[in-house]
């Protein structure tokens, strides 16, 4: 979604030069998209024309295959296999908000958001990230306030959720699992004022910036929405192909136009 746009946007540049503060220049000439996105908009391409996830994915990434997407996807992708790879990283959640947004009961959710992750990530730990994001956003955009959205994130998934930002940001690393990054993820949001607010706490921790923030980002857009400025500055970056793919999915699923 476009929440889960910016926030990879912004954090592209940070991935690289983590920078332990929020107080950084979070839109500059350099931001752009990164796989993040481009797997996203390959979610929203397979609800929007009832493709399969694994086909989707497969074709997005031939099409960009130099956004910056991880060995074992790659390697995946350009096989003939349809088996998944057993990975537990970040990637299973950083696609899977458009499926938050798509079905109208949490039952259903869970169960799409596991089908995106399985066909590469079909470790526990990778479903379980999927299923937790999509279960935020979703709860969000329904009406669950952030203690409501919480206490389930913690009780269906055995994630912690109370160690602060500032906490975090004192010894966090460089981490690409879903255990070690979807949580994080989800306190950025937590203790966020804005969807602006949220990209900048996800990023402030280091690490896998544009991911942490994509995937913060994807929730804090549920419950605040986007900007014109923050909207804009999406579109200026993304290409023609993938605007196609966000405004048709937007149409349809968010009855937003854009």
């Amino acid at each position: 979604m476009l929440g889960a746009i910016y926030g990879d946007m912004c954090g592209s540049f940070f991935e690289h030069h983590n920078h332990k503060s929020k107080n950084v220049e979070l839109w500059t000439h350099v931001s752009r998209f990164t796989d993040d996105t481009v797997l996203t908009v390959a979610t929203m391409e397979a609800l929007l024309e009832n493709k399969t996830f694994s086909e989707r994915y497969r074709s997005y990434f031939l099409r960009y295959p130099h956004a910056g997407f991880g060995s074992g996807f790659a390697k995946w992708a350009m096989s003939n296999s349809e088996q998944p790879y057993n990975s537990f990283g970040n990637g299973a959640a950083m696609r899977v908000s458009p499926v938050a947004w798509a079905f109208g009961s949490l039952e259903e959710v869970l169960k799409v958001a596991k089908a995106t992750a399985e066909v590469t990530h079909n470790h526990p730990e990778g479903i379980k990230g999927a299923q937790a994001i999509a279960s935020a956003v979703y709860l969000t955009r329904t009406g669950n306030d952030r203690a409501a959205v919480r206490a389930y994130i913690e009780s269906a998934f055995n994630y912690d959720l109370s160690e602060s930002i500032d906490s975090i940001r004192g010894w966090y690393q460089f981490e690409v699992s879903c255990q070690g990054s979807v949580p994080q993820a989800i306190r950025a949001w937590l203790e966020s004022e804005s969807l602006e607010d949220a990209i900048r706490n996800a990023i402030s921790i280091g690490g896998d910036s544009d991911t942490i923030a994509c995937m913060a980002g994807a929730i804090a857009e549920a419950e605040f929405g986007l900007t014109d400025n923050e909207r804009h500055r999406v579109f200026s970056r993304l290409d023609p192909a993938l605007s196609k793919i966000v405004k048709a999915f937007y149409q349809r699923f968010v009855q937003a136009g854009l």
